[in-house]
Parts: C-alpha cells; structure tokens; sequence
C-alpha cells in the first residue's frame, strides 16, 4: 500500500440536520453557492486538494502543515463575511480539525489514524472555529501569526491515548459567528440553571460492535450506570428518558449541559466482539469540554448480566471519587466570597483527604461553617464525625473519649436527615467501629454498601470492621472488593495494610508481611502501615528488617509505642488485639 505523510483537514456544518429540516432546497442552494465561491478555490489556492465531499462534510489533504491552518482560517473569515446580513437561523457556519498524519493512499481516497483524528478534531471545534493536534501547532510556530488557546487533553472515540488540542477561533468575529443554530444539534432548548449539588448525565454508550442486535447491551449499561449513580445520594442524576434523547445524535457536550442543565457527563462506548467485550468511559466537565476521568475495560463474556453487573459496579465506584475530586478543584479555584455551602464543604474534604493533624483541624472548621451554612448539608455531618475518626485512629486526639462522643453526635445527625444516604451510614459505622463497637458498625456499613453498592469506602469499612472485631475471615472479600472498586485510589495502602491484619489475625504472618510492604509502596503513608510490617517481621523473627522498619516508624511518628498502637488501632477482639501487639514486642518496639 502507499502511504504519505499529509496535513488532513476535515469540516462539516454545524447544524446542518435542522438547516435541511426547516428549508432543504435554500440549504443545499447555499452550500454549493459557498462551495463554488469560496470553499473550492480556497482549498486550491492553497495547493490543497480535496479528497472527499460527505453531505455536509469536507475530507481535504495539504502538502504543508502552515497551508492547511491558513486556508481553514480563510474559509472560516469567508465564512462570517459571507453569513453578514443572514438571519442567525439560516446561517451555514464550519467546525474545522486539521492533523499532520501518516495515510493509507487508495486511489484518489486516504484511510488511517491520521484522517480519523482529524475527524475528531473537528467534533472538538466551535462553529466557526478550528483545533489543531498538538503536532500541527509545533509544526507551525512562529510560521503563522495566529493566537491558538490550549484546550488541554482529550480523549476521543476509538483513540486510546488521549490528544492535545489546540483552539482557534476569529475574535473579530464577535460572539456571533457560532450562532448559525444550536452548535452540533438539531435542536436549540433553553439553558437550565445548575442545581445545587454536583449534577451528572449517562449519555447512551455507543454500540461499536457493528452488530445492531448489541445495541441492548450497550443500552443496558447506560441505564444500570444511571440507577447506580442515582443511589449516590450527593449526586443529581438526569433521568434516562431525559438523556436517551441524545442517542444518535451527533451533539455538542457542552449544548447537551446547558440544555440539561447538569455540570458533567458520561458518554462512553462498547465493542464486543466474540466472547471479549470492550469498554470505554469518560466523564466530562461539560462546561469546558474537558476530560476528568477516562478508563476502558476489558473483560470476557460469560454471563452477560453478570457482566453487566460488574461494569456497572465498577464504573459507578470510579465515577465517584473522580467527580468528588472535580469538586474540590473548582472549590479551591474559586474566591473566598463566593463560597456556598457546598463549595466550603468540598474545601473541608480537600484537607480531609491530607489526614495532617493540622488538616484534619482546618477540615473541622469547614466542616462546621458549611453546617452553619447550610444545617440540612448530610455530606458536612458526615465529614464531621469522619474528621473525628481520623483525629482518634492518627494518634492526634488527646481527649479521645470527646472525640468519639463528637463523631457519634455528627454521624447520627446525618443519618437523621437523611436515613437512606450511603455516606451518613458509612460514618455512623466508622465512629462506632472507633469506639470500639463492633457490633453496631457492622450493620451500619452493610447498610451504606445497601445504598450504595459501588461505595468503595464502605465496603472497606466493613472489612475492616470485621478484620478487628474477631471475624478476620470475614473482613476479606469486603476489602479486596474495596480494592476492585477503586484501584487507583489515593489511599489504596490503607486497604491493603488492613487486608494483610485480617491474615495476621489469621495467624499467617508472611501474608501479612507480603501486603504490609506492598502497602508502603503506596502513597500517603501511615503509621499503621510500619506497624503491621513490624508486628509480622516479630513473628517471622526476621529482626534486621523488623529494626529497619522501627526505624523507619519512628522517624515518621518519633513518639509511638507498643501502648500507642494498642490505643490507636480500633480492634475490639482481645486476641487480635494481643496477636498485633506480642508481634511488636517480638520486633522490638519499645513499650
């Protein structure tokens, strides 16, 4: 086959269904008017060719990177010029990608990467405007003395890796030139405001399989991903019959969230292919366009509800800590006298998730303005009584009794609003797993899991309940379900140190060695973390290593002690409690 390296240009017409819906014939007039006008000897007299006409769409290629960019320019001002004195609702106005790329040449047609990322590109762009891939920016710096606006990474259909993307668009222009109908859609509805807590829509995943019968699985997904986020009791969800109306469309991400009136999406795609299926997910701020989060899974077909099952469970439980992550940076982004309840709340999070004696103050006084804010908040209750968990379990709370009576008072408080949240119930289970009543927590976390099966935290929670109230064996598969859920969170090490105590609790030492060091091998690390490896190392009497790692303990918390871990570890079980600490005195800690 013959391959070349080109600049592919690729266009179509923003709304170009609803233009040939009100008025075919005057359309069709227009287009080949602008085409024999401007469109044709615009290309040519930029030594392009074009390759293909599609409807409404335009495939071009360049020899030069520097033409591709000043011809689309020069279509796009024709454009405006040419739309002067047209009513908005009539006007025929160009989305524009260009890329530099290597092709496959068959005849006078090209095919590759190449020619889709360009595609890509312009389902990126405003109307009236243009993005560039990051090479054809290099390419043409200091070549062409246009502003380009960088619009950051994107991840794009049927493309693994995520692109830079560059952004033009004519400032002369005026705030007009997009408005030749409703940017990507075939229909304009008005913008809706944004509630008050973060809001998300499940758009219809797309079928890639090329088979239309998978069309229902592909369906199937969207909507079970649907009712689990609605379980998330912090979240606005769009019904299905809301965001099913996009299906087969081909609509802007930012229309389809100012007529939703929801600050993020979810649109994503599914390939199966004999028994191997593949998926893809993004969720975006449908504000900017950008990309928060992006995952593609791979699984074999067995069973396929159970399937279906767990992409569901798994994607529900990744789209959680991501978009709470997006909230605590637009939080942080904003000015001080702009703060709502909510968005004081999320700066509270953001030093709840440093766990620093220091943080877990100021996350306690966010806390408490955000209530003074808004006292119906269930999220600042529950974040209240988890600060003081984490206050009791880091060693930092003098008064502990205080502290567990606080966290109790706040966690029943959430619950009372609201008796059906996950995050209220997973914070009752905490304290009272503190307070050392193992009992009563238990079925709190079952209970949060209930309501939020994809609740990573809980299911932690739970295993960790169990691990340290005598039922070790028990305290395992909620752990490592923990750890399918969210396999790249922040605090994954904390997970695993309380799987490897389950296994010491089991009297398997070197198991728990195993996930101890696997453990410190993750970020943000805790004191338990040294101190379970210690008590395994005692047991194994490997004693070097068990004095390298009080070492090591001791220069990340110099004041901890046998008593110490006995007072901060939360197991209400004797013998575990005895089976943890005989190992740290086998090591060598100091009492």
């Amino acid at each position: 086959m013959e391959r070349r390296l080109t600049a592919i240009l690729a266009a179509d017409v923003a709304g170009y269904s609803r233009l040939m819906e009100a008025d075919e014939t005057a359309t069709l007039t227009s287009l080949k008017a602008h085409h024999a006008e401007l469109i044709d000897p615009e290309i040519a007299g930029h030594n392009g060719r074009i390759v293909k006409l599609m409807g409404d769409g335009i495939l071009a290629e360049f020899a030069s990177v520097v033409d591709a960019v000043n011809c689309a320019v020069g279509l796009q001002r024709g454009m405006a010029a040419r739309n002067a004195g047209v009513p908005q609702d009539r006007r025929i106005v160009f989305r524009i990608g260009i890329n530099l790329g290597d092709v496959i040449v068959d005849g006078d047609d090209i095919f590759g990467d190449g020619v889709n990322l360009a595609a890509r590109l312009e389902g990126l762009a405003e109307p009236g405007g243009i993005c560039l891939s990051a090479t054809v920016h290099d390419h043409i710096a200091g070549k062409v003395a246009l502003d380009f606006e960088d619009a950051g990474e994107h991840r794009v259909k049927n493309l693994t890796r995520p692109v830079h993307v560059w952004r033009w668009r004519d400032r002369d222009a005026g705030p007009e030139t997009p408005a030749s109908g409703p940017a990507y859609g075939e229909v304009s509805r008005p913008a809706l405001a944004l509630p008050s807590k973060p809001s998300i829509a499940v758009l219809p995943f797309d079928n890639l399989s090329g088979d239309p019968e998978q069309a229902y699985f592909a369906d199937g997904i969207a909507e079970d991903i649907i009712t689990a986020l609605s379980r998330i009791r912090w979240f606005f969800v769009i019904a299905r019959n809301s965001s099913f109306a996009y299906k087969g469309r081909s609509v802007d991400i930012r229309q389809i969230s100012r007529e939703l009136g929801v600050r993020y999406l979810l649109e994503g795609s599914v390939r199966k292919a004999g028994t191997r299926v593949r998926l893809s997910a993004q969720l975006i701020d449908g504000a900017t366009g950008n990309h928060i989060w992006a995952e593609r899974f791979d699984r074999q077909l067995v069973d396929i509800f159970d399937l279906q099952d767990e992409l569901t469970q798994t994607i529900a439980g990744a789209i959680e800590p991501a978009l709470s992550h997006a909230e605590r940076q637009r939080a942080k982004a904003k000015r001080a006298e702009s703060l709502d309840a909510w968005d004081v709340y999320q700066r509270g999070m953001a030093h709840l998730h440093r766990r620093s004696e220091a943080d877990l103050t100021e996350a306690a006084h966010l806390f408490d303005r955000a209530i003074e804010a808004d006292p119906g908040l269930v999220s600042a209750y529950a974040a209240a009584s988890e600060c003081c968990f984490f206050r009791i379990v880091g060693g930092f709370a003098e008064g502990s009794g205080a502290q567990r009576q606080a966290g109790l008072a706040l966690a029943r408080k959430a619950v009372e609003l609201d008796r059906q949240d996950a995050g209220a119930r997973y914070a009752l289970g905490r304290i009272y797993t503190v307070r050392r009543e193992h009992e009563l927590a238990i079925p709190e976390l079952t209970r949060a899991i209930e309501f939020n099966p994809s609740y990573a935290w809980a299911h932690f929670a739970l295993g960790m309940a169990y691990a340290t109230s005598g039922r070790p064996e028990d305290g395992i598969a909620p752990i490592e379900a923990a750890m399918r859920l969210s396999p790249h969170d922040p605090y994954l090490g904390q997970f695993m140190v309380h799987l490897g105590s389950a296994y010491l609790f089991m009297g398997q030492p070197e198991r728990a060695r195993e996930w101890a060091e696997r453990a410190l091998g993750e970020p943000n690390i805790q004191w338990s973390r040294y101190a379970l490896l210690i008590s395994a190392l005692g047991y194994l009497g490997r004693q070097d290593a068990a004095r390298r790692a009080i070492s090591d303990l001791l220069e990340l918390r110099p004041e901890i002690t046998v008593g110490a871990v006995g007072a901060w570890w939360p197991i209400s079980d004797g013998r575990s409690r005895d089976c943890l600490l005989d190992g740290l005195r086998r090591a060598g800690l100091r009492e």
